[in-house]
Order: structure tokens, then C-alpha cells, then sequence
């Protein structure tokens, strides 16, 4: 897919996701919808519970949508930081879209496997925020990279073995390639996931990324989130420890005169900590040192009823119309109510996001369009296809009712989708196709 750099993204590959017709494929949707487009089922403005509808099936809130993606871009915008959010929290190009439209200066992946769709839909700069080591996945990037002048693509190595790999495999690409990838240095932590974990380590990394003909050194990344698991003040200041270090490779390699470009990007930040993360990165950096911060935080776009809700820098600092809003919800029919203080709601493992935190039940929705908050209820298990309800006292839930789930953890929640409903109310305005 070839770009131009003012894109971002292929607009017509986006356009192309409403000609696709609706069957089998999409759980949740009307029987009475299938041969329809994506579209033209938007455009009906469907009610998702007096419509067809079958549950369990996943919404996404159009008001909170917007509300977080035009938030989050101001608050960067405020900091003066860049954002890359990383693309496989929902792996929905047409979010990405509007990530890049709200001003995003990239999109983040992890893998080729989700390098291959953005570049499906002409993402036109991509920052891989993982090591290459696979020559099949390098040579791809190269041929790709010489074919499309508009794109722009980067990655991390962190070890001078990583380095060594990506050499071989490029040098040996026939004919040879004529645009060098772009390299950031990883940073980790003992304890940690990926990243050099000594600043000597860090060192002899960008050594060797300078000393290749086919790589380019352009900056430094890490990646902070794995680090802790809570925002106690002991926690937060092993980010800073980290991100103090961050900043500490970056000045020696721009000593050292190792950095092949003007502007050194130095990223970070995933959803928990980049209050932090732009704190450190936006503090002045010595003389003759250009750095672009850029964070990859990905979650805010849908924001979560648990983790998040709870991690976030917007719940623990903010308020009021500020705050990030819950966009997902999930709604399933309780099906069974076998003994007092139990219901049991057709949705489960395969429809739900429960690694990180239980679904919270939230609302009752009965037939005759009215609805009733749930107060204290919690779900304790979730088998397959069913979660159960324990219920507190005074709340009343029946059979056949529609049950509202708020999720936690939005990556583990899109992957069990491939098309959601994007509703306003209880009208669906349009729809995500997504792509695992």
C-alpha cells in the first residue's frame, strides 16, 4: 500500500469496510440483517434491543468515543508530547483513523502480524515498539519501506545480538535495500519484559545500530507499564527511576555522536503512567539535543469500568468533564435465575475481557425499554458462555432481561469481536470492524 506522508491512512480502504456484507461472521447481529452492507445497516439506525439483536453482543459508546479521543489529544497537545497510541488495543483501523484525525502522530504495533494491517490500510507511520529479529519479517519491512517513500518506520533492539540479526538478514536482500530502517535503543529493567538492562548494554546496542550500513540509530524506548502494578507512591517512583535512566542512555549516545537524525524520538508510556512519562520527557535536555517525546498510550480511546478506571492518570488526578468515560459495554440475556441471589447471563469467557479484572454488571434492561441500575451485584465466575451474577439484596433481574456489563482491560475485550456496534442511546449509529 503506498501513501503520502499527509495521510495517515488510506481513506479509501476505510471507506471500503461498509461495502462488506453482513452473515454468519458477526455474532450478535440480526439474522434479519444478513445480505445488508455494513452500511446500509448503519444508516437504518437500528435500536440494539427491539431490532434483532441477538446477545451477547458488545457496544461502544459514541459520546464517550469522541470525548476520549479529543481529551487525550488535548492533554497531549497541553504537554507538549507526541502520541503514538498502540494500535493493538483495538485493532480497528477506522479508530486509528480517528486517533490520526484528532492529531496522533503515529501508530504503535507489536508484531507483524498487526504490521501487516496497518499497512493493509496504508498506516503511513508506524513506531514497532518490539525487536525484529526474523529475517521473513525484515525483508518484508525493507521491500515495503522502498516501495512506499511516504512511509515511515521504526523498531527497537536491545542487544547487539538483535542488531547483528537485522544486519545479516538486510545485507543479504538482493537486490540491496536503498533506505535504512530506523532504530530506537530499548531500555528495561531486571524484573522487566524486553530492553537492555544496563546502561553498558544500552551503550554497545546503539554502538552497533551506528555501525550498520542498512540500520539507523533515531532514538531511545522503553516501555514503563510492566514495571508495577499499582499507583503507590513507592510505585511511582520506580517509573521515574526508570524514565530517569531513559533520559540518562539518550544523553550519553548523543555525546557519544551516535544518533543518525536531527530530532531524537524518545518514547514511552502506556495507559497507567504518562503523566509521568511526559514529566520526564518534556524536562530540557542538554544543549544540541532535539527530542520529540512520544507516548504509545493506547487504552484511553475506550477507557474501562475497572483497571483503568482505576490506574489511569485521568481517574487519579482529574475530574468532572475531564475525566476519560467508559465507552464499552457488554449485554447479554440472563437465561437462568436457578436459586436465589444468582443470574446467570449468556456471556462468557469468549465474549468478555476477564484476565485483568472481573466484568462489573451495571444495568438491567427489560423488554419494555426500561432500565434499572444494579447495586452492588459482582461476577465472581465466568465459565465459556456464561457469566454468574451474585446479587445483593433489592435488586430485581428476571429472566429474559438484558443484562449491561461494564469491562476492564479494552485489549482483551475487542479481540473477541469483529464487528461492533457503535451506538448513541440505544441507537446504533455505526459500526468497528476489527481485525485479530
Amino acid at each position: 500500500m503506498v501513501t503520502t506522508p499527509h495521510e495517515g491512512i488510506d481513506r479509501g480502504a476505510l471507506r471500503a469496510l461498509g461495502d462488506e456484507r453482513i452473515d454468519w461472521r458477526f455474532k450478535g447481529l440480526p439474522v434479519s440483517a444478513e445480505a445488508s452492507t455494513v452500511a446500509e445497516l448503519a444508516a437504518r439506525r437500528p435500536n440494539v434491543f427491539d431490532d434483532g439483536f441477538v446477545g451477547p453482543v458488545l457496544t461502544i459508546d459514541a459520546d464517550a468515543l469522541e470525548h476520549n479521543t479529543t481529551t487525550m489529544a488535548k492533554w497531549c497537545a497541553e504537554r507538549g508530547v507526541q502520541l503514538a497510541p498502540h494500535g493493538k488495543t483495538t485493532m480497528a483501523p477506522q479508530l486509528w483513523a480517528r486517533q490520526l484525525d484528532a492529531g496522533a502522530w503515529g501508530i504503535t504495533a507489536a508484531n507483524t502480524a498487526q504490521l501487516r494491517v496497518y499497512r493493509a490500510f496504508g498506516v503511513a507511520n508506524v513506531l514497532f515498539a518490539n525487536e525484529l529479529a526474523d529475517a521473513p519479517s525484515l525483508h518484508w519491512i525493507s521491500t515495503d519501506l522502498d516501495r512506499d517513500p511516504g512511509y515511515r518506520f521504526s523498531c527497537f533492539a536491545d542487544s547487539p545480538e538483535v542488531v547483528q540479526r537485522m544486519h545479516d538478514a538486510l545485507t543479504a536482500l538482493r537486490p540491496a535495500p536503498t533506505r535504512p530502517i530506523d532504530v530506537l535503543v530499548e531500555i528495561g529493567r531486571t524484573g522487566g519484559r524486553a530492553g537492555a538492562r544496563t546502561v553498558a548494554d544500552a551503550l554497545a546496542t546503539a554502538r552497533a545500530v551506528a555501525k550498520s550500513p542498512v540500520l539507523r540509530l533515531v532514538g531511545v524506548g522503553g516501555y514503563e507499564g510492566v514495571l508495577v502494578n499499582d499507583p503507590s507512591p513507592y510505585s511511582l517512583e520506580v517509573i521515574d527511576s526508570f524514565l530517569r535512566r531513559m533520559r540518562e542512555v539518550t544523553e550519553l549516545i548523543h555525546q557519544d555522536g551516535l544518533f543518525e537524525t536531527d530530532t531524537v524520538i524518545v518514547t514511552a508510556g502506556g495507559s497507567c503512567f504518562f503523566d509521568q512519562v511526559a514529566d520526564v520527557l518534556t524536562a530540557p535536555w542538554p544543549a544540541g539535543l532535539t527530542v520529540l517525546p512520544v507516548l504509545r498510550s493506547g487504552c484511553y480511546i475506550v477507557h474501562d469500568d475497572g483497571f483503568y478506571r482505576w490506574m489511569s492518570p485521568f481517574s487519579r488526578e482529574t475530574a468532572g468533564e475531564s475525566s476519560l468515560r467508559p465507552a464499552l459495554r457488554a449485554w447479554g440475556r440472563v437465561t437462568s435465575r436457578p436459586e436465589p441471589g444468582l443470574a446467570l447471563v449468556t456471556a462468557g469467557k469468549r465474549d468478555l475481557s476477564f484476565d485483568a479484572w472481573q466484568p462489573e454488571p451495571q444495568l438491567v434492561r427489560r423488554d419494555d425499554g426500561s432500565t434499572h441500575p444494579l447495586h452492588d451485584c459482582v461476577i465472581k465466575e465466568i465459565n465459556d458462555q456464561h457469566a454468574f451474577i451474585r446479587l445483593a439484596p433489592g435488586n430485581d433481574i428476571r429472566v429474559g432481561d438484558w443484562a449491561g456489563i461494564g469491562l476492564a482491560y479494552p485489549c482483551t475485550a475487542f479481540d473477541k469481536w469483529q464487528l461492533i456496534p457503535v451506538t448513541r442511546g440505544e441507537t446504533v449509529i455505526d459500526f468497528v470492524r476489527t481485525f485479530f
